[in-house]
């Protein structure tokens, strides 16, 4: 086997948007490492998760499968034994893969992830900061430092209050810190690290220093128009008034400065995430592995943060849940400062790690291989001519209403479509006109020919993402 294969340090954040990148325009926030690593590699700006929660979407980009393809649909339920992840792939190809934080493609309320063969040799597991098991690390650490977490908490009051725990007993530092022992090690071939931060997640508990960076009153206002929820599904307007079904975070409740509030308390997340970037890739410099060393930053999904009047997430297919950062770099091999504005998928990243590892891509993979792109052989511009999403939950969204949101989204460069199955308003986007996506079109005559068009699309794609058929060897 070739010794000389590429570290991976996979990167993934809980719950960031994609324009949550100094370097991709904001000028609000601060992310010195992240912009750096655009330099240093390749940036697709037009990346998105296969479904805006987080067991199918990071199911789907551990497979290369699509969520209605590998099985794990929603939160809340296993990903199925047979399912192959690319660690497992990695790990059985000599790879010694490790992870600190969160995984999530098993039910975690009450009890542990039950892990499938996921290839992980060292599992530092921490679903998220809060002491909901005994086996989370992160609080065993806290405890092995002399500290409880009531007490490091104890100026959040409630779960969605901020600031949070000192920096130095964050969990963002803690999972990096794990990844930097794993690095660390002494071993023959290459590594995989996967790491999996909480933040910039709800509760929104950044540490004091971080939060008092940002001034609530020079942060602008949520995406929101007045008016703009009452043609579009109920599940939104329910939403309006408190996330999760009407259960948390209401923007309809709040007002312009605490929602002010919450975008500094998130954005003061995400420079934290920053800062710890950057002193994993100091360290990597320091041992001299940067050169061989993969490394992806992206997240799993995206956050509503109060634009289109709503929080958090749910059945929203709005680009601020299913359009995510996507940073990837490895020097002397891809190109530096590059930025592709090409539609990808999360499922595309298993088959690029596998190109780049000189491994064969399995036929059940369906994602489509960046690798080129990366290289510069391809066109940068060119990929995909849609991302395709998903949403399935197999319960009522909220105890007063009946419907079911069952959501499948097909997402081009000029319009998006959301098709909820069974039920008969839609969402339709010209996102030329509408690249905020406030005026829905579902029922406008005068669009009825792009709704066609874009409803064929859906259908072709809920086709195409079946698992692929095996290969014929006979007529009949």
């Amino acid at each position: 086997m070739n010794d000389n294969r590429p570290n991976i340090l996979w990167i993934c954040t809980d719950q960031q948007r994609f324009d949550t990148i100094a370097g991709l325009g904001n000028k609000h926030i601060r992310t010195p490492n992240l912009d750096r690593l655009m330099t240093e590699g390749v940036t697709f700006t037009h990346a998105f998760c296969q479904a805006p929660v987080c067991t199918p979407s990071r199911a789907s980009f551990l497979t290369g499968r699509y969520p209605r393809t590998n099985g794990a649909r929603q939160n809340g339920q296993c990903i199925p034994s047979d399912e192959a992840l690319i660690t497992r792939m990695l790990a059985d190809a000599g790879y010694d893969c490790g992870l600190s934080g969160k995984l999530h493609i098993a039910p975690c309320q009450g009890v542990v992830e039950e892990r499938i063969d996921d290839g992980y040799r060292v599992f530092n597991w921490s679903h998220h900061p809060h002491p909901d098991w005994p086996e989370n690390e992160y609080t065993q650490w806290l405890e092995s430092k002399g500290r409880k977490w009531k007490d490091v908490y104890a100026g959040a009051k409630g779960r969605h209050a901020f600031p949070g725990v000192p920096a130095e007993f964050h969990q963002t530092p803690w999972c990096f810190d794990r990844a930097i022992d794993f690095i660390n090690e002494k071993r023959e071939g290459p590594w995989c690290m996967s790491v999996n931060v909480f933040a910039p997640h709800h509760p929104f508990d950044p540490p004091r220093e971080y939060l008092d960076r940002y001034d609530p009153d020079t942060l602008p206002d949520p995406d929101y128009k007045p008016g703009e929820l009452d043609n579009k599904p109920v599940f939104q307007q329910v939403d309006h008034d408190g996330a999760y079904g009407g259960m948390l975070l209401g923007y309809s409740k709040m007002t312009p400065r605490q929602r002010r509030e919450v975008t500094a308390a998130y954005y003061a997340m995400v420079e934290q995430i920053d800062d710890n970037v950057g002193r994993i890739l100091k360290m990597l410099d320091d041992t001299g592995q940067r050169e061989n060393t993969i490394v992806i930053f992206m997240s799993d999904h995206g956050e509503l943060l109060g634009d289109h009047g709503m929080y958090l997430k749910g059945p929203h297919m709005y680009d601020c849940s299913i359009r995510v950062p996507l940073i990837i770099s490895w020097p002397g091999h891809f190109k530096t400062g590059l930025r592709s504005d090409a539609i990808v998928e999360l499922v595309d990243l298993a088959p690029t790690l596998l190109d780049a590892c000189g491994m064969e891509t399995p036929v059940r993979v369906q994602g489509e291989s960046l690798y080129d792109i990366c290289t510069g052989k391809a066109d940068p511009h060119e990929h995909k001519e849609y991302a395709y999403a998903e949403y399935y939950v197999a319960q009522p969204f909220h105890r007063a209403l009946k419907e079911v949101p069952l959501v499948t989204t097909v997402r081009t460069r000029t319009a998006k479509i959301n098709v909820y199955a069974g039920l008969e308003p839609g969402e339709l986007y010209d996102l030329v006109a509408d690249p905020g996506e406030h005026v829905n079109l579902w029922d406008s005559p005068e669009h009825r020919d792009l709704k066609m068009e874009m409803m064929k699309l859906c259908f072709d794609a809920s086709v195409l993402t079946q698992d692929p058929l095996p290969v014929r060897t006979a007529d009949w």
